[in-house]
């Protein structure tokens, strides 16, 4: 069982980007952490800091249900691919097998948030 993030065009055959729910939850981790906090300490992931205390572009994206719940506009898309591609560049500076799933994850992620933008659709959390 798992999460698949996905185009919202209609199109079967659009790239998607898949984790397990405990792989999603790394790769959250990894990214709150390039943000410079700790995802546990935040609200709804087991911490009392809300996330107003937090200036991300990532929000949308950290601070979403794991399955369902709002699909995510293009202009977030755009707002988080941005930021993801630096954070992809500084984690590939920094090499790592332990960073290499989370590279391709953020790698596959971007494709997929490049897609929503260029046909203006959102992305879907299923």
């Amino acid at each position: 069982m798992g999460l698949v993030l996905f185009p919202g065009d209609g199109d079967n055959s659009s790239p998607d980007v898949s984790w397990s729910y405990s792989g999603f939850a790394a790769f959250r981790r990894r990214l709150a952490e390039a943000e410079g906090f700790v995802l546990s300490e935040m609200s709804g992931f087991g911490g009392e800091r809300p996330w107003s205390e937090v200036s991300t572009v990532l929000e949308p994206l950290l601070d979403h249900s794991d399955a369902g719940g709002d699909d995510l506009s293009p202009a977030e898309c755009a707002s988080i691919l941005v930021r993801l591609e630096a954070i992809t560049d500084q984690w590939t500076r920094e090499g790592g097998d332990q960073l290499f799933q989370h590279i391709e994850d953020a790698r596959q992620l971007a494709g997929v948030l490049r897609l929503c933008i260029e046909k203006d659709v959102p992305l879907g959390f299923l």
